[in-house]
């Protein structure tokens, strides 16, 4: 899929969807996060804005970004509307193209699955770079398919933490994997239904 009609794709999926007026956060991210001190984050494929709006009521600043520009929109008044917008900075990327700029002491990447032709390893891999010595790189994919998701491929199979992490090849003199499991939760869509889903959730930690 071409960068245009990925970024048309993503645009059109966020603005069929109405807009949140305060979007809740995914539930891996408090887990993982709720204990840490606040420093910087960055929110890969920021989507609603949920993950970036929690984060900074905690402290931290955000770097949050989405190849969306509607996402990216939203964001952007959202942060304003609450208060934050000193917090966030909403950003559109291209990941394939563009990394954003600094370090960060968590880098968080909720359900990076896309139609684009991403090589998400390359992309994952340049996150654990731009890690802090004692920063943590959070990786929570799909790990079954929900009812309401734009992604209803029979035949859709989801790698485990395990294999994304050796996929993504990072040292292990400098980054530990802390974390690698299945988890399975009761999930609520977009429309209101609710369903049994796997988090496959994957934390490394960089060391030096």
């Amino acid at each position: 899929m071409s960068t245009t009609s990925a970024v048309t794709f993503w645009d059109g999926v966020y603005a069929a969807r109405p807009a949140a007026t305060d979007p809740q956060a995914n539930v891996r991210l408090g887990e993982t996060v709720t204990e840490l001190p606040p420093g910087d984050a960055l929110d890969l494929g920021c989507g609603q804005g949920g993950d970036a709006l929690w984060l900074a009521r905690r402290g931290w600043r955000v770097t949050a970004v989405d190849v969306s520009a509607v996402a990216v929109d939203r964001l952007t008044a959202l942060a304003l509307a609450h208060g934050l917008d000193g917090r966030i900075e909403a950003e559109r990327h291209d990941l394939r193209e563009s990394f954003p700029q600094g370090t960060f002491d968590l880098v968080s990447a909720h359900y990076l699955h896309t139609p684009l032709d991403l090589d998400r390893a390359t992309v994952l891999r340049a996150a654990g770079h731009a890690l802090r010595p004692g920063g943590r790189l959070l990786v929570v994919d799909h790990g079954s398919t929900a009812p309401w998701s734009w992604d209803q491929d029979p035949d859709a199979r989801y790698p485990s933490a395990r294999e994304v992490a050796e996929d993504i090849g990072l040292d292990g003199a400098v980054w530990t994997v802390e974390r690698a499991e299945a988890s399975r939760r009761i999930a609520t869509g977009p429309d209101g239904r609710t369903a049994e889903v796997t988090d496959h959730v994957l934390i490394i930690r960089r060391t030096v």
